[in-house]
Parts: C-alpha cells; structure tokens; sequence
C-alpha cells in the first residue's frame, strides 16, 4: 500500500483530499495544527503539528512515498490583503521546511499547492480579462505577500527536481469551494460568503457585496480539485499547471445565483470600500486539456447548490445550538 502525507489536512482541500486518497486504497498520514474542524478525518494517522518548525516536517515526512504539500497561512481577500507580513513568514518557513524534508526522506514525488495569485496583477485590471495560461506568470507582479510566496516556491520546485532529481508538481488553484468550507470568520472565499449571506438574509432583504460586484472571476467545485490533484501527481508533468474552470462570472452573478438556489429575493448593497482584489481573472484550460486530458468539468450553477445547502444547514443548527444554550 503506498504511504503518503497530506499537509494541510485538517483544512478545507486537505481533508477532501484526504477522503479522496483513502478511497483509492492509499495510506494516508495527514497533518495540521487543528483537526478538521466540520467533519472527522479517514487518515490513517493524523498529526497535530506545527510545521513552521524544522523537525515537525522532518518528523512527518519519513516513510512517505508521496507528499501532497496544501498547508499554507491563507484566507480570503480580506485576509491575504491586509496580513502581508504574517503570511509571507509562516508560508516561507512552512513551504522551505517541508521541501528541505522531501530531499531528506527521499520521497518520491512532491506536489505543490501553488495559487492563481502569482499571475502579474497588472494583467488583471479589467473585468473583461484574458484567460491566463502558466507562460503569462513571468515577469513577475504577483499579488502582495501570498502570492510572492507562491512563485518564490514553484521556482524552488523547479530546483529541486533539477538539482536533487525529486519529482515535482506544481498546481495553481483557481477559486475552490464547496461543502466543509470556512464560510466565516474572516479567511472565507467569496462563494462561501455570498452563499452565507444569502442565507442569513431575509426574502427582500439586502446582501452586502464588496466592491461593485463587476469583478470577476472563475470557481472550482471541492470535487474537480481533488480529482485533479490527483491526476496531476501521477502524471509525469513537473512545470506549473493550471487547476480551474474556465467559466467567468462576475460577484454580481455569483451573488444571483446563490439567491435563486435559496428562492429568495435580495437586493445587493456594494461596498467599494472593503477588499476586492484583481478586477478580473479566469483560467486558460489549454494546457491542462493536453497535460491530462481532462479538466474540471462542474459549473457554478451546479456546484454552488450544494455548498449553499450545507451552509445553509450549519447556521440552522448554529442558531438551533444558540436557541437550546440560552434555553439551558
């Protein structure tokens, strides 16, 4: 049985992953600081474990044949925009910590989670944006903090199957959502939050939407994600690839969508104070088309129903909870 370790496993993509894996036979040793937080993992083994720290990495990596590499300091734009610092350390000595351990306990073969967030910014000012493909990253302008991190480490991915001979991949996640989520506190991404507001908001009620809901930009169903991870670790293509849909929409259709599968009808109140990010960013599927010959294939309209049903279903139960609390 092939052993192989899931870093960030107790997050969103981690513990999907995970299931994925397990599911197909694997042996699987995950870690994370917390446990996943809305459901209980299938690993084999999991590991509460800081891995900023040198011999947490080291620890966790022996015996491993495969390592897929997801943890990393992140949220959603209110957070990568406004915590530079914070992130670009913890993801700095994360990402160089576990890489130093794949070389050491000689796996055999390293995937790393890049983001769309290293694409130039200046290639995304425009809602009406062109697709981006994996050559259009250099020159580099990626996005403050998290994504300077990001490309800094998929150069390092680079080095390390150059020099050391270790099989790399490297992914760049285009926008994933889907059930077992954040969908509060501040580190959501916006499907979860347009999807939780709509909930929370009463039929005729106002949604509010930060900026002017014109940007716009692609989604990734959980299920596409972890299938193509999964592809692209066994196939044997080591440069960056894309991991998206190609489907564009705007925060003002995606906030339309949410609202029809609730059945309510909600006005948007834009806030073009609060953090919006590029205006405009979608993926350009070609290369994954020829890589694997596959590329995720649920649309919004689809995926979104069950994301807005399980948010839904948490915060009955959260005020359920509150109501049987106050009760006691």
């Amino acid at each position: 049985m092939k052993t192989v370790l899931v870093t960030g496993a107790g997050g969103f993509i981690g513990h999907h992953l995970v299931n994925f894996l397990v599911g197909r036979g694997y042996w699987v040793r995950a870690v994370d600081l917390k446990d996943p937080e809305y459901a209980a993992t299938a690993a084999h083994e999991f590991i509460r474990g800081d891995l900023r720290l040198h011999d947490t990495c080291q620890a966790v990596t022996q015996g491993m044949e495969e390592v897929y590499h997801l943890a990393a300091d992140m949220g959603g734009i209110g957070f990568i925009s406004g915590s530079h610092a914070e992130i670009t350390l913890n993801n700095t000595l994360i990402s160089a910590h576990m890489a130093k351990a794949a070389r050491d306990c000689r796996v055999g073969r390293f995937l790393f989670s890049s983001s769309a967030c290293i694409y130039p910014t200046n290639l995304q000012t425009s809602p009406d944006v062109t697709p981006l493909s994996e050559d259009m990253a250099w020159p580099a302008f990626p996005e403050e903090g998290y994504g300077l991190e990001k490309i800094y480490m998929e150069k390092l991915c680079q080095y390390m199957t150059e020099d050391w001979q270790i099989p790399t991949r490297v992914v760049r996640f285009h926008n994933v959502y889907g059930p077992l989520g954040t969908y509060k506190g501040g580190r959501e991404k916006a499907p979860a939050a347009i999807c939780r507001k709509v909930a929370l908001c009463p039929n005729g009620g106002e949604v509010e939407v930060w900026g002017d809901g014109l940007q716009t930009r692609s989604f990734m169903y959980i299920d596409d994600c972890v299938e193509g991870l999964f592809r692209l670790m066994q196939s044997d293509y080591t440069a960056p690839l894309n991991l998206g849909t190609d489907e564009m929409i705007s925060i003002n259709e995606l906030v339309d969508i949410a609202s029809e599968i609730s059945g309510k009808r909600v006005t948007k109140r834009h806030d073009t104070t609060k953090p919006q990010g590029v205006r405009g960013r979608n993926s350009d599927n070609t290369l994954i088309r020829q890589v694997l010959g596959w590329e995720p294939r649920i649309m919004i309209r689809e995926g979104l129903v069950p994301t807005y049903r399980w948010i839904e279903g948490e915060l009955g139960r959260s005020q359920d909870e509150g109501v049987l609390a106050a009760a006691e």
